[in-house]
């Protein structure tokens, strides 16, 4: 197969999934939301200006209920979006997931007084409440949400938040996706899909990287002004709800939702900038493998050897598959029905959101896992990502709705050593040097942009949040020019940035899906690397604490769930293990290119 066509077929091309699990179809839903709408209702009803007063056998009971709404809204979002995701132009599925926000934030509304309510108890008798074991499904939640405290606006005012956003960043949210998602790129006279073009940074032909990088380039420019004025906007509505609320920083309210402690992520990004070093010996490394002089932006990612091997769908699920199962045959067999019962959605389409998720769903249902399958081994790496996502969430949902979901800290644990147990089975069962080489130099090319690439893009976010906060409207120029510098210092002066890389900020979609969200990657990878070492280490028992780890889903604060696994993620040095594990896999790499 020609490794750099756009068009081989890879036996994807009808991977897709059924939604009949959450819906048997769009008036089933409509009679969902209906009936969430009306409980809704009627909790507010019973419950409103009494949580205070609740003892714990009603304060259970009001969870119970509470929950139960939330599941069958959760499952409803989920319908519209997933349906809505594979093809964004598609008017019907864009007007049937609006009418879903505009219900869920209605319904959101109507409960919302139940968070403030359990915030304004008392500390002795929240204290008394939390220590009686019929909480016990609920407790973390509820300690969680009295972190909110004091960033709380009263109830009116909290409404009004919940109802402008449904026209305000959700609503900006889907314009960028379906803006994103409808542009066209030029490449050999065809037009193609972002991931189309982006898949051929990866092939081995340097002028076909470079064709393909001003391609994109000149595609996002055609789109630059309303790109930018995308991030303008949601820039400046989150710095008016931090303002409101009192937070002392951009990233204050992204970090209670993590969980974390703002020095832990401070001495993240401190740990990762300060090894900068090690992105600078592997890029000059991989240049000497290619043979250049300059080592482009466009080249980061090309492939070296038989690192440009294509697979086709098949071959890429008996890979991910037997993976899993030979670290534990559980978490083979919930990979083994996300592919059995069309759980996934995995082939090229016009108008499909680019990228790649799970999507957690709700307890009552199960994930659903969106790639965009082009048969590189990038993808085979992204499908054990997001089948990792997917066989968390899984194991979670006996958690329940309060607890099935964990924090960005975390939530990156299983993908991440999913990769790593599909990257060390490829390598045990490579024997040839020159193989292993450029098998170990794709590995490490995902470790750096997992870690060191996506805590530069938090300087990005760092530098463009406190900017619009301070001088207004950000311009095009101003955005490319924060992009560029924060980029440039990452790469030891190893690699160059061509001026067509200065616009590449306004393709990605965390910054505005999830603002802050971009550290929770490096956080995951270097704690899967500890947990690797321990798994090589000491694999007795390790499999049956890494699944109870993620059964415990949120259930508890990470650090806590964590220490379950030898993991202390108090010691501020524990990122540096994570940095010096990188730092050989790089020396292995200098061995084996020797």
């Amino acid at each position: 197969m020609n490794a750099d066509a756009l068009t081989d077929e890879t036996g994807a091309e009808h991977v897709t999934w059924d939604l009949t699990d959450l819906y048997p179809d769009g008036e089933a839903l409509k009679a969902g939301m209906s009936d969430a709408a009306q409980r809704g209702k009627d909790f507010a009803e019973r419950y409103r200006g009494k949580v205070a007063d609740l003892d714990v056998a009603a304060l259970a009971e009001s969870l119970s209920e509470l929950g139960s709404i939330q599941d069958t809204v959760g499952r409803a979002y989920t319908y519209a979006y997933l349906a809505w995701s594979t093809n964004t132009a598609d008017e019907a599925m864009g007007a049937q997931l609006q009418t879903v926000r505009e219900g869920y934030t209605a319904i959101a509304q109507s409960i919302l007084f139940f968070d403030l309510e359990w915030a304004e108890v008392g500390d002795e008798k929240a204290a008394e409440l939390l220590a009686d074991s019929r909480l016990d499904d609920y407790r973390h939640y509820l300690e969680v949400l009295r972190l909110t405290k004091p960033y709380q606006l009263s109830e009116p005012e909290e409404k009004i938040l919940v109802d402008k956003s449904v026209t305000g960043r959700s609503a900006w949210n889907r314009f960028f996706d379906e803006t994103t998602g409808s542009i066209r790129f030029d490449l050999d006279g065809k037009k193609v899909t972002q991931q189309e073009v982006m898949a051929q940074l990866y092939v081995t032909d340097r002028e076909r990287r470079e064709e393909a990088a001003l391609a994109f380039t000149d595609g996002l420019k055609s789109n630059i002004r309303p790109l930018s004025f995308i991030f303008n906007t949601i820039l400046a509505d989150k710095a008016s709800d931090d303002r409101l609320r009192g937070y002392p920083n951009w990233l204050t309210s992204r970090n209670l939702s993590n969980e974390v402690q703002d020095e832990v992520v401070e001495s993240l990004v401190s740990s990762v900038t300060s090894r900068f070093d090690i992105v600078g010996r592997f890029y000059r490394l991989k240049a000497r493998l290619l043979g250049l002089d300059q080592m482009m932006d466009y080249d980061r990612y090309a492939p070296v050897g038989e690192a440009d091997t294509r697979y086709r769908w098949e071959e890429a699920e008996s890979i991910v598959r037997d993976a899993y199962s030979e670290f534990d045959p559980r978490m083979g067999a919930i990979a083994g029905e996300f592919f059995d019962k069309r759980w996934i959605d995995a082939r090229l389409a016009p108008n499909k959101r680019s990228g790649a998720f799970s999507h957690g769903a709700v307890p009552s249902a199960h994930s659903y896992v969106l790639v965009n399958f082009t048969g590189k081994i990038r993808d085979v790496q992204t499908l054990a990502h997001e089948l990792g996502h997917g066989g968390h969430q899984y194991l979670s949902r006996q958690q329940g709705v309060f607890h099935a979901d964990t924090p960005l800290t975390t939530a990156e644990t299983a993908s991440v050593f999913g990769e790593m147990l599909v990257f060390q089975r490829l390598m045990a069962a490579e024997s040839d040097p020159a193989n292993r080489l450029a098998m170990l130099v794709s590995k490490i090319d995902d470790s750096i942009a997992t870690v060191f690439r996506q805590v530069t893009m938090n300087r990005f976010e760092d530098r463009i949040h406190t900017d619009r906060r301070t001088k207004g409207e950000l311009s095009v120029d101003a955005l490319s020019e924060a992009w560029i510098e924060t980029q440039t210092s990452m790469f030891d002066g190893a690699v160059t940035l061509g001026e067509h890389y200065r616009y590449w900020w306004s393709y990605i979609p965390h910054f505005l899906h999830t603002p802050g969200y971009v550290y929770a990657y490096a956080f995951g990878e270097l704690l899967v690397l500890a947990l690797y070492a321990k798994y090589t280490e000491e694999p007795d028992g390790f499999p049956e604490r890494y699944m109870d780890l993620l059964a415990a889903g949120g259930s508890d604060w990470p650090h806590v769930l964590v220490s379950k696994m030898g993991i202390d993620l108090t010691d501020l040095s524990f990122w540096n293990r994570g940095l010096d594990a990188i730092d050989a896999l790089v020396t292995e790499a200098e061995a084996l290119a020797g």
